[in-house]
């Protein structure tokens, strides 16, 4: 899952710090997430193989980009100028 693709439809999993038990390293920001930490799992739902677990303040600015710019996108879409 690339975090520029607006075109992939994922499922977002939380996960508990509880329940996360080992060490990933973070596509967000390339740091690992350590044992412990709640964090994401993004899965893209046409390649589940390629899951990521992402720190979820890493995460949650994937998002908030990707609004922004369907936001921009649909503002040009209607003829408006800023």
């Amino acid at each position: 899952m690339h975090p520029s693709r607006d075109d992939e439809t994922v499922e977002v999993r939380h996960v508990q710090p509880y329940q996360a038990t080992k060490r990933y390293r973070c596509p967000g920001c390339d740091h690992e997430i350590e044992p412990g930490v709640g964090h994401e799992v993004v899965v893209p739902l046409d390649a589940p193989d390629l899951r990521r677990h992402w720190h979820t303040p890493c995460w949650a600015a994937v998002v908030r980009r990707r609004e922004r710019e369907r936001e921009r996108h649909r503002r040009s879409g209607t003829g408006r100028t800023r």
